[in-house]
């Protein structure tokens, strides 16, 4: 059966040389989740974009997010247990959640807190870095926790994004195939 990766970037989307951007190009069944607005997102229509990329998606699906895309990913996974296509989800990597609950986060990512602190219905890992601006790593190891999914600490790597040098990053790539399976 075909699983469809579906790739949910955050804030601003995820541009040239960024390991989601390296990744759509080289995996066949990979997908972007396409927000109408990356710049200004609004909770309720980003959570409902990535339930109509879900439905829409053929097979199983494994979502890959980055950032903010990872509190869409729980949200979704919060409020959206009732619909018949759910269980299409087999699994999710969530890179570099940001702490939408923190004072100094940026306005426009305000509108996701607080981060729902529920199990994920399905096998889940977070991938956290030692140095990123915007989440602590305390803060992701505990989300990681209360999401049920496997945490991982890849040391000093920023935001892990397009400045954190990774490419096609294959210790993410082997994390998002243990959720294939």
């Amino acid at each position: 059966m075909t699983t469809t990766i579906l790739i949910h970037p955050g804030l601003f989307n995820s541009g040239e040389g960024h390991w989601q951007t390296v990744w759509e190009d080289m995996l066949p069944n990979a997908h972007r989740v396409q927000q109408r607005d990356w710049d200004a997102p609004g909770r309720d229509e980003w959570i409902n974009t990535l339930d109509t990329a879900i439905a829409s998606a053929q097979g199983q699906v494994v979502i890959a997010a980055h950032s903010l895309g990872c509190a869409t990913t729980a949200w979704w996974a919060t409020t959206h247990a009732h619909r018949p296509h759910f269980a299409k989800v087999k699994g999710a990597l969530l890179v570099a959640p940001p702490d939408v609950e923190r004072e100094s986060a940026p306005e426009p990512v305000k509108g996701f807190a607080p981060m729902p602190r529920i199990r994920l219905p399905f096998k889940s890992l977070v991938v956290a870095s030692s140095d990123d601006p915007w989440c602590e790593l305390a803060k992701a190891r505990e989300w990681a926790a209360a999401w049920g999914a496997e945490f991982h600490d890849i040391g000093a790597r920023g935001h892990i994004n397009s400045e954190s040098g990774l490419g096609n990053w294959p210790q993410g790539r082997d994390w998002l195939y243990s959720l294939v399976g």
